[in-house]
């Protein structure tokens, strides 16, 4: 799938509502119990970023920004302002946020991670478009240098060490990162006259999967 490495304009998105999709199938039998069946492993996030738009001049930048990625045709990032970095949105990001593995002595290449619950049932999230420079790595609590201990693809999330981490050393990171999405629609309507009266104008987003 086409992708293009650049971010739908933040001042805009701050403003957009969405969030994480699951997908349940809920079956009531006739004794009332329930039986209930994930069909996704991993959730889906969506938006709509007409609620980000607050001028017309916002709303044509929205249209140059359709324009360039044909519609639905070519993939973006997207900056949720809910959840765009491994720690709290309102923390430093530390090189000890999350857990992205342990090392055997050989492997050499991780993938970046982001942890949600702990006790009952945590699911672990794939950060497939992490924010260059914001990458920090350690290995059993020392941190790594980037560039000299290690490397990063901001276009995969993929993490490579120069030399591989020791066997059973925890690798933890911290970083930003965007999520990988594209227009749901190949059509924008745009009304100037209800927009000037406080109509929002329907403008979909939605995650893809890389």
């Amino acid at each position: 799938m086409s992708f293009h490495e650049i971010r739908f304009p933040t001042a805009i998105s701050r403003g957009a509502q969405g969030g994480p999709e699951r997908r349940t199938d809920v079956v009531v039998l006739g004794s009332g119990f329930e039986e209930r069946n994930s069909r996704w492993a991993a959730s889906r996030r969506s938006y709509n970023a007409g609620y980000g738009v607050a001028s017309i001049d916002a709303l044509h930048e929205v249209i140059a920004f359709f324009e360039e990625r044909r519609g639905r045709f070519h993939g973006f990032r997207w900056r949720d302002h809910a959840d765009w970095k491994s720690s709290l949105p309102g923390a430093a990001t530390s090189a000890l946020d999350q857990v992205i593995g342990l090392g055997n002595g050989a492997t050499l290449t991780f993938l970046l991670k982001k942890t949600y619950g702990s006790a009952h049932a945590p699911f672990v999230r794939e950060i497939k478009k992490p924010v260059a420079a914001t990458v920090k790595i350690a290995v059993a609590g020392a941190t790594q240098a980037e560039g000299a201990d290690f490397t990063v693809d901001p276009a995969t999330g993929v993490l490579t060490f120069a030399e591989p981490p020791a066997a059973s050393a925890v690798v933890t990171a911290g970083f930003e990162f965007d999520v990988p999405v594209r227009f749901d629609t190949d059509k924008l309507e745009v009304n100037l006259s209800g927009f000037q009266s406080g109509a929002i104008p329907n403008i979909p987003i939605v995650e893809i999967r890389l």
